[in-house]
C-alpha cells in the first residue's frame, strides 16, 4: 500500500467517526464521499448518493440556493449557512453548513460541505415563534392583542436585605422608563424574575413579553428566531415574523447576551440605535418599537474583555446594570426564602412544615453554588422526602452532605450509600466545584485536581456531564 493510500485510509476512518456530516463532490455536482453523519442527518444512505448528482438526491434545491453549487460556480467558501431542503424521499431537513472549495493549481476541482443537523431545533424555534405570533395575534394581517405574558411582580421578590431593597427600588426606577437593562449575576440568582418585574412595573406591562435565551440555538437560527425570515431568503425559508416584531410595543428579554456570535451582535447594535430590523434576506425595513433587557451570567466588564461581548453594544445595553448578589452575599434573606419555598410546595398538602435548627444552621453555613435556585430545589426535595412535619438533615439533596462531611462534625453524608456510590458522588462534586472555579476551563480545572486533562475528558463524559459550555483550553 502505498503512502498516499496510507494517508486516504486514514482519512477516511477520521471522516466516518466525526459528528458532523461530511459531503463532497467533484466539479460537475456528482457526490464523490458522503460519511455516516451525512447518512444519518439526511436520511440516505451512501449508496444512494455516490455517483450521483445533488439535484438529483435533493430535488428542493437549485443552482440558486444550494450551498454546495453556489461555491462550486463562485470558488468562494461559504460558512454557517442556513439551509432547509428535502431530499428525494420527502424527508425535510435543516442544516448549518460551512462548504469549502476544493482547488487545484487554482482551479476548482470539486467542493466540501461540513454540515451540522439543527432539524428539530429549527422546528423547535418555528413552532415557539408560530405560537407566540398566535398568541399575540401578530400573524400576517392580523389583529395586535395586547397582553402580557411575564408573570413576576416586585412582590415576589423575596428578601429584606440592604442588597435586594436597594436593588429592588433601582429596577422600579428603571421600569418607568424604556431604557435598555442589562441584569448579571451568577446562576440562579433570579435574574428572570428581575426582570419580568420590570416589565411588569413598565408602562408596557400590558404587551408582549418575549424571552429567548441565546445560548439555546446556533448563530444562524438565533438571527432568523430575532428577526424573521422571507420565503427565498435562504433554501426552505418562509415568511414568517421574528421576536422582535412578536415584541413591538413590549418587552424582549435576550437571556445570555454573551452568548450571541459577535457577528450577530453588530446587526442587534443596530437594531438598538435605528429601532428597526430586516429580515434575512429581505431589503424592506421594518420599524419596531421593543424594549430589549438582556442578561448575562458573569460581570459583562469581564465579558467584553474576554471578547464574548462587544464593546459597542456593552455601552448600548448597559444604560442601568442591575448585579443580582449571589445568596452568599445575602444569608440575612435565607430564613424568609426558606418559608416563602414551604409555602409554596406544600400548598397542596394540609401539614405545618418546619425545619430542624440543625438544617436552619446549615442552610446559613451552606455557600449556595447554586444560589436561590439550589435552596428552592432543596426545599421542594425535602418535602417530598420527609414523612413527619420537619426538615432534617438526611433529607437534604447529597451535595449538601457532602459539604458538611463527617470530619467537619456536621452530618453524616451517606447513610443510604454504599462505597462505590459514595465515591463516584465524591467524585461528581469534586469534578463540579472544580469546573465552577475554573469558570467551565477544561484545563484548568484537570490542574486542580491533580489529572491529566485527558483523565478528566473521561470522567465527564463517565459522568454524562454536558461539556458544550466548557472551554477546551
Amino acid at each position: 500500500m502505498s503512502e498516499l493510500e496510507v494517508v486516504k485510509a486514514q482519512l477516511e476512518l477520521l471522516l466516518s467517526h466525526v459528528e458532523e456530516g461530511v459531503h463532497i463532490v467533484d466539479h460537475r455536482g456528482v457526490t464523490v464521499y458522503y460519511n455516516r453523519a451525512a447518512s444519518r442527518i439526511e436520511g440516505l444512505s451512501p449508496s444512494e448518493v455516490l455517483g450521483r448528482h445533488l439535484l438529483d438526491i435533493f430535488p428542493s434545491l437549485s443552482e440558486e440556493n444550494s450551498t454546495i453549487l453556489k461555491v462550486l460556480k463562485t470558488g468562494e467558501p461559504i460558512y454557517d449557512q442556513e439551509q432547509t431542503f428535502t431530499n428525494y424521499k420527502g424527508r425535510k431537513i435543516t442544516t448549518i453548513n460551512t462548504t469549502l472549495p476544493v482547488k487545484v493549481n487554482g482551479k476548482v476541482t470539486g467542493a466540501m460541505e461540513i454540515s451540522r443537523d439543527v432539524t428539530s431545533v429549527r422546528d423547535m424555534s418555528e413552532r415557539i415563534t408560530d405560537l407566540q405570533a398566535i398568541l399575540y395575534g401578530r400573524q400576517e394581517n392580523a389583529d395586535i392583542k395586547e397582553n402580557g405574558t411575564s408573570g413576576y411582580t416586585f412582590d415576589d421578590i423575596v428578601g429584606r436585605s440592604e442588597a435586594i431593597v436597594e436593588l429592588k427600588k433601582l429596577a422600579i426606577k428603571a421600569a418607568k422608563s424604556s431604557i435598555p437593562v442589562l441584569v448579571w449575576g451568577e446562576t440562579g440568582t433570579g435574574k428572570e424574575l428581575f426582570v419580568q418585574a420590570i416589565h411588569n412595573e413598565s408602562p408596557r406591562k400590558n404587551k408582549p413579553f418575549i424571552s429567548q435565551n441565546c445560548a439555546a440555538l446556533p448563530g444562524a437560527l438565533l438571527e432568523g428566531t430575532l428577526f424573521g425570515t422571507i420565503k427565498g431568503g435562504f433554501a426552505g425559508a418562509e415568511d414568517r415574523p421574528g421576536l422582535f416584531e412578536l415584541a413591538d410595543g413590549g418587552t424582549i428579554f435576550l437571556d445570555e447576551i454573551d452568548t450571541m456570535p459577535l457577528e450577530l451582535q453588530a446587526k442587534l447594535l443596530r437594531v438598538l440605535q435605528e429601532g428597526a430590523i430586516r429580515r434575512l434576506g429581505d431589503t424592506k425595513v421594518r420599524f419596531v418599537d421593543t424594549r430589549v433587557i438582556t442578561s448575562c451570567s458573569e460581570d459583562p466588564v469581564e465579558a467584553v474583555r474576554k471578547q464574548k461581548l462587544r464593546e459597542d453594544l456593552f455601552y448600548r445595553i448597559n444604560v442601568v446594570s442591575l448585579r443580582i448578589p449571589p445568596l452568599r452575599e445575602r444569608r440575612e434573606d435565607i430564613p424568609l426564602l426558606v418559608d416563602h419555598f414551604i409555602k409554596k410546595y406544600s400548598q397542596k398538602e394540609d401539614r405545618e412544615v418546619r425545619v430542624s435548627d440543625e438544617v436552619m444552621k446549615i442552610f446559613l453555613d451552606y455557600p449556595w453554588p447554586g444560589n436561590v435556585r439550589e435552596l428552592e430545589n432543596a426545599i421542594e426535595g425535602a418535602l417530598v422526602l420527609m414523612e413527619g412535619n420537619e426538615i432534617k438533615p438526611v433529607h437534604l439533596p447529597i451535595q449538601i452532605k457532602v459539604h458538611f462531611s463527617p470530619q467537619k462534625g456536621r452530618i453524616a453524608c451517606y447513610e443510604d450509600l454504599n462505597l462505590n456510590d459514595a465515591l463516584e458522588r465524591v467524585e461528581a462534586d469534586l469534578i463540579k466545584k472544580a469546573l465552577e472555579k475554573s469558570e467551565g476551563n477544561i484545563s484548568k480545572a484537570a490542574r486542580m485536581l491533580g489529572v491529566p486533562r485527558q483523565t478528566l475528558q473521561y470522567k465527564l463524559r463517565k459522568l454524562k456531564v454536558e461539556e458544550d459550555g466548557f472551554s477546551r483550553n
